[in-house]
């Protein structure tokens, strides 16, 4: 039985934690709420027998235990909220229906709503939805553990004290925050695929977080750019079996093992591009995982259709055009028309101040600057990059470059 309750824990933890924090309107009685339920039954289950349905029976042992801690501590002196609460009749039949579907994307656009600073969302987020321990998120970050549950505490004051409403957006607000809960899932996928500092490039587990988020986000809320998100974050995730060398150092993407990259992962991002592409109401994450799609076609580098590419990024230019995204097309271009188109438009962008501060905008610069044979041009364009770059194993390849074009 007490595995049989671990398994359950794993699989229903979330979903009982999102319908108990409905009921009960405040995330930190949810919790102690939950724990109790639980513990409960590892109590009950063993000599009654696992219930017909153990997840609304947890839900209602939760607000039961919630309940008796409320009345122990109103005794004397009992808010209106937490009376009203007392006598706040629930039928269990509630605890049934869909709602509690509902339930888990209240909670995931609340964790994310703007309201919340982003680091307080991602925070939250890996916490409540995807039930990280304080220290585990501390870890994936490279923060303190103090300064992580500070983040958490923070938000949900301000969730509290703002009267953040618990529910899903309206058809009206529904674009502008699932851009937020988007944005949220896709920082912490690259915080897990590409590291922004620190000593280890990648970090599996926080990047399979991010793609279980997506896969949920989507079974809730079937969108067009729901599934591109997913899309994107899977065709990316299929190279990480060829993106590191044996020594823990990146590798190009054009010089990857692409025998190595995960094909059951790319044919599923396939098939969510394809989804999306055909409702003609995709957007950014889309267009970018149909980027990584084509990418994903090539058997090697040198079949890459780099004109299809060129006019995937032509069209999120259009779309949400960023100097990052010019950086990549630029990139691209260099790779359909040649190493001095590229360098002309990666020159135009820092010449407009662009870019000038970030290291692999000057790695791309010194790589097209290698290819057309100007050494001494790609070794200063490479010192630069390494001296922006915050990343160990990005900065010893950006050495390891340098060190080449000097023998």
């Amino acid at each position: 039985m007490q595995q049989q309750v671990e398994a359950l824990y794993r699989k229903e933890s979330r979903r009982v934690l999102a319908t108990l924090i409905r009921l009960l309107g405040d995330f930190d009685l949810a919790e102690e709420a939950l724990q109790e339920a639980f513990m409960a039954a590892m109590q009950q289950w063993p000599h009654d027998g696992l219930p017909d349905n153990p997840r609304a029976w947890l839900v209602s042992a939760g607000r039961f235990k919630a309940i008796d801690n409320l009345r122990r501590r109103a005794r004397f002196n009992a808010s209106v909220a937490e009376m009203a609460l007392l006598h706040n009749e629930v039928d269990d039949t509630d605890l049934l229906d869909d709602s509690v579907e509902d339930d888990r994307l209240r909670l995931i656009f609340t964790c994310c709503h703007p309201a919340l600073a982003p680091e307080a969302q991602i925070a939250l987020t890996l916490r409540e939805i995807c039930d990280l321990t304080t220290e585990e998120i501390g870890r994936a970050f490279l923060i303190s553990t103090p300064t992580v549950a500070q983040r958490i505490v923070r938000a949900k004051t301000k969730i509290r004290d703002a009267g953040i409403p618990y529910e899903v957006p309206t058809l009206a607000e529904l674009p502008m925050r699932l851009d937020s809960v988007l944005r949220v899932i896709y920082l912490v996928f690259n915080e897990g695929y590409y590291a922004s500092s620190g000593g280890s490039l990648t970090r599996t587990d926080v990047s399979a977080e991010a793609i279980r988020l997506g896969r949920l986000l989507l079974e809730l809320l079937p969108e067009p750019e729901v599934a591109g998100l997913l899309a994107l974050m899977l065709l990316i995730e299929a190279r990480r079996p060829a993106r590191l060398d044996v020594s823990g150092d990146p590798v190009l993407l054009e010089e990857q093992d692409r025998t190595l990259w995960d094909r059951a992962l790319i044919e599923e991002g396939d098939r969510l591009v394809l989804r999306a592409l055909r409702s003609r109401r995709f957007g950014a994450y889309t267009l970018q995982a149909a980027i990584a799609a084509v990418h994903a076609e090539a058997v090697n580098a040198a079949d890459t259709d780099w004109a299809q590419i060129v006019g995937l990024y032509d069209a999120l230019m259009n779309l949400t055009p960023s100097p990052v995204v010019a950086l990549n097309r630029a990139v691209a271009v260099a790779m359909r028309d040649g190493s001095r188109a590229g360098l002309a438009l990666i020159d135009a962008l820092h010449a407009q101040g662009e870019l000038r501060g970030y290291a692999l905008s000057h790695a791309a610069r010194a790589d097209l600057l290698r290819r057309q044979g100007d050494n001494e041009a790609a070794r200063t364009a490479y010192s630069v990059a390494l001296s922006l770059s915050q990343q160990d194993a990005e900065r010893a390849f950006l050495s390891r470059r340098l060190q080449e074009l000097n023998e």
